[in-house]
């Protein structure tokens, strides 16, 4: 990194002029490189870093650096003409939605990347679901432009088809794949062609004649839309007055600032280079300040009542952990976003979640695997702090005698596994706190023990993730393992809505054991989870013991009850039961719960569930056909298929467990020259004949 003092530099600038965005999109499409460039262009780097070469800033994880991918989120802060702008570039790869979650949760603004000769893609579209959840403002940046196939009308096209109709350009190429040299900016009506002295800056030029029925057109869209967002202007443009460059980024500021209107300014260029400006340029005038987004907003643990989260250093401390790593040098790192009030570095934070407080250590900024210490971080910010021990990702940090619960994340549950073991003595002891600290930085990692075999299984979204997961063990933590081949987490659930009563009573002198209950079990919509309910009336069992219930409810609930998969998509109530004044214990409920759900279930009658991907398979024309025989015989339904350059795009819902292995199957179809991608989209019943197939009914 070059020789900037990046804290004294973040310190002096007002939460007005500080802006928190995340760089977002599908694989290969340039985050990273964008991001590079951004760095050198804002002065802290003296070159731009190559993906494949390995010496980007973002990317510093070893796993990253040889795959060429980024696995987290990492945070660069960086100035830009007045301007503080924090970048959280986030992974592209669908196995690693978890950081982009995250990281959006706690972002103003988001800059959606594009591979001008993609266009839209899988994982374009999984990530755009993801910021309209939290309502993130958000400019395109159509990149590639320049290479061979890279065609701005087409992309333009799928973004309006794929993602939103409300995308307006703000700047045109000139020219055509690699003869483009420069750009239209439609907001100032004015041409921009590259210097050939230097390569951060350009040269005002004419609009091409062939270009200006094009560039009228587009600003005319571009100022109709915006303006609908202030009536005075509107008024003015209606009337025929023409509007000042300043007004007219004034209506396209508060337009896409307002969720509700849905605007989206679109630049295109190489973002390699100077084009890079273009984003900087839009995301200062465009996105929002931290003063500028919906106020975050939380429950009043005392009061029980709504809290507004001013964004104001003065206004009581209210922050979210949004992240937590292991950094090889200073440990346990949290990174969190300040929503209002301020933290000093070894203050004493309280985190409401777990009801705890710990010392905050230290506080500092990050730039990818850099840090640099901070005295105290304000709202509006983002800062990393050393020595919180036991909070998690998605917790809420505050004052002690002002508790404020903020909204959690939420996050994919898993739907593929595999079981580990260690090679050695020496790593199994090593194993355990290792398989901890993963799952402590990634919550779509999970840890359990095979109740059968007693293994260690380790669960997640893809198979990519697990490979990076066992490849951290070995390399980050010294942990040599054998790994077993990937399965599918199965699922079960009830078919109807029964009753049941269970006992548990044991009395043969002395004192003995007495659990009664009555449940009733119903089946839930799919995805909906598990909810347990407490109708007990007139105290017919103590409350004291309905914690213990519910625990024997969930632990039967977690081994599965036909063939040992968790069971979901079920409410349990309690509503009736008796007890013994000496012989009722909380043991004796447990059992009498889980003896009784086990039973009730078999009596409803049990599905088995399957996870059900949506893949998206990019193949040349003259193989379409064997890949959509291929899919159908994998119980795929094919949703449909869009034509992009040369190309196939088939969009398909298949079951995981028909997938293992595709990649291999697919190149050998496509003489190696198709790709696909795939995500957890939801859960369905196994059919009967599939699942006597699979050996588990």
């Amino acid at each position: 990194m070059a020789d900037v003092h990046v804290a004294d530099q973040a310190q002096k600038y007002p939460i007005n002029k500080i802006r928190n965005i995340g760089i977002i999109a599908h694989i290969d499409a340039g985050k990273t490189t964008t991001t590079e460039a951004i760095l050198y262009m804002t002065g802290l780097k003296h070159k731009i870093g190559v993906v494949h070469d390995g010496d980007t800033s973002t990317d510093w994880m070893v796993q990253e650096k040889e795959r060429g991918v980024t696995i987290v989120s990492a945070a660069i802060t960086s100035f830009w003409k007045g301007f503080r702008v924090n970048i959280i570039d986030t992974p592209g790869h669908v196995d690693f939605t978890a950081e982009v979650e995250r990281s959006l949760r706690v972002l103003d603004g988001a800059v959606v990347v594009l591979d001008g000769k993609m266009g839209v893609e899988a994982q374009t579209e999984t990530v755009w679901r993801q910021a309209n959840k939290y309502k993130v403002p958000r400019i395109f940046a159509i990149n590639k432009i320049n290479q061979i196939g890279g065609n701005f009308d087409k992309t333009l096209a799928s973004i309006k088809n794929r993602l939103t109709p409300n995308a307006f350009p703000i700047i045109l190429p000139i020219g055509f794949e690699k003869e483009i040299n420069g750009w239209v900016d439609l907001v100032e009506r004015k041409g921009y062609k590259y210097s050939d002295y230097s390569d951060k800056d350009v040269v005002e030029t004419d609009i091409p004649e062939s270009m200006k029925d094009q560039v009228e057109k587009y600003r005319t869209e571009l100022i109709e839309k915006a303006v609908e967002s202030d009536e005075k202007l509107m008024e003015k443009y209606l009337a025929g007055i023409e509007l000042s460059v300043a007004e007219i980024k004034s209506a396209i500021r508060i337009s896409v600032i307002d969720f509700d209107t849905h605007f989206y300014p679109v630049v295109a260029g190489d973002f390699r280079g100077i084009a890079v400006k273009l984003i900087l340029d839009a995301v200062t005038d465009y996105l929002p300040s931290p003063l500028e987004v919906v106020p975050a907003e939380g429950i009043n643990l005392k009061t029980n009542e709504t809290v507004i989260c001013k964004p104001d250093a003065n206004e009581d401390f209210a922050a979210l952990a949004f992240k937590v790593v292991t950094d090889p040098y200073v440990g346990r790192l949290v990174y969190f976003r300040v929503y209002s009030g301020s933290v000093e570095a070894g203050s004493y934070i309280y985190n409401s979640t777990k009801d705890n407080k710990e010392r905050a250590g230290r506080i500092v900024l990050m730039h990818a695997n850099d840090r640099e210490e901070v005295k105290v971080v304000r709202a509006g910010e983002i800062a990393a702090v050393v020595g919180l021990k036991e909070t998690g990702t998605g917790d809420t940090l505050c004052d002690e005698d002002k508790p404020i619960l903020l909204e959690r994340i939420t996050f994919q549950e898993p739907v593929i596994s595999m079981a580990i073991e260690p090679k050695t003595k020496s790593d199994q002891e090593k194993m355990g706190l290792a398989l901890k600290k993963l799952s402590d930085e990634d919550p779509t990692f999970h840890i359990s023990n095979d109740p059968d075999s007693g293994q260690t299984l380790i669960s997640g979204v893809g198979e990519f993730q697990l490979e990076i997961k066992v490849d951290l063990l070995k390399r980050d933590h010294g942990v040599d393992v054998t790994v077993g081949a990937p399965q599918v987490a199965f699922r079960e659930t009830i078919k109807s809505e029964v009753k049941v009563e269970g006992k548990y009573i044991r009395q043969s002198g002395g004192r003995g054991q007495y659990g009664h209950v009555y449940l009733r079990l119903k089946p839930r919509e799919r995805g909906e989870g598990f909810i347990f309910l407490n109708e007990i009336v007139g105290g017919s069992i103590p409350r004291e013991y309905i914690p213990a219930i519910e625990k024997g409810v969930k632990d039967a609930l977690s081994k599965g009850v036909q063939w040992g998969y968790p069971l979901v998509d079920i409410e349990v109530a309690v509503y009736d039961g008796s007890y013994h004044d000496v012989d009722s214990s909380e043991m004796a409920f447990h059992i009498a719960a889980s003896t009784a759900l086990q039973e009730g279930a078999k009596k409803a009658g049990m599905n088995l569930l399957e996870p059900i991907m949506t893949i998206e398979v990019v193949t040349p024309d003259e193989f379409m056909g064997d890949v959509i025989g291929d899919l159908s015989s994998k119980r795929a339904i094919v949703e449909g298929t869009t034509q992009i350059s040369g190309a196939q795009v088939i969009k398909a819902q298949v079951p995981l467990s028909e997938m293992f292995g595709y990649i291999t199957n697919l190149r050998g179809m496509s003489q190696g020259r198709a790709s696909f991608s795939m995500e957890p989209s939801h859960y369905d019943v196994v059919p009967a004949n599939i699942a006597e197939k699979l050996k588990l009914a």
